[in-house]
């Protein structure tokens, strides 16, 4: 064998491996979204059309897949608030992203808590990082066009919302939460009262 077959196999080899990942996460996202976070691994191995084996070279115990498949959650999430930085609206932005990040809390609130549960290491204090800093972008748009609160912070809006994903968590329907992103939002805009 030339040294540029054995090249060529071991290139094959990493995007064999890195598409195996990526449907591993993929398939992860979907069986944890219907499962929650104690889904069985040998489902999403399944899905992901490997072995047991591969999903574990990839991923050697649930809360690496958990923390691999909420990482990428999160990039998300923080994506599309930069993309949200150019939109027309400042107001629109905060919005859409604040809806966006509730539908986000929602859905993965039992996969965080599975980590913090039983991982010592996790990146609970990185993400919340993440969250905080997309928050504070779009947040900070609109107060420069005037449409949010100066006193508002990111801080408070991840609380308010985190909160309404918390207290809404076992509702089977949304409308609950998004009447009271609603009200946050109305909040956002209202000029703060003065103290007498």
């Amino acid at each position: 064998m030339t040294a540029g077959h054995d090249d060529a196999a071991q290139r094959s080899r990493r995007t064999d491996a890195r598409l195996n990942r990526e449907r591993l996460l993929a398939a992860a996202h979907e069986v944890f979204t219907e499962a929650g976070p104690g889904a069985s691994l040998n489902e999403i191995a399944r899905r992901a059309g490997v072995g047991p084996g591969t999903l574990y070279r990839h991923f050697p115990n649930r809360q690496t897949l958990l923390t691999a498949v909420l990482g990428n959650r999160i990039q998300a999430l923080c994506e599309y608030a930069e993309k949200l930085r150019t939109a027309d609206s400042a107001d629109g932005a905060l919005a859409q992203w604040l809806g966006a990040f509730l539908a986000h809390a929602r859905a993965n609130h039992g996969m965080g808590s599975a980590l913090m549960v039983n991982e010592t290491d996790t990146p609970d204090s990185d993400c919340h990082q993440l969250i905080l800093d997309a928050a504070a972008g779009v947040l900070a748009r609109a107060q420069h066009h005037g449409s949010a609160r100066a006193d508002l912070t990111a801080g408070d809006l991840v609380r308010l919302i985190t909160g309404i994903a918390l207290a809404t968590a076992r509702d089977e329907d949304a409308e609950s939460a998004h009447r009271l992103l609603a009200l946050v939002l109305d909040a956002a805009h209202a000029a703060p009262r003065r103290s007498r």
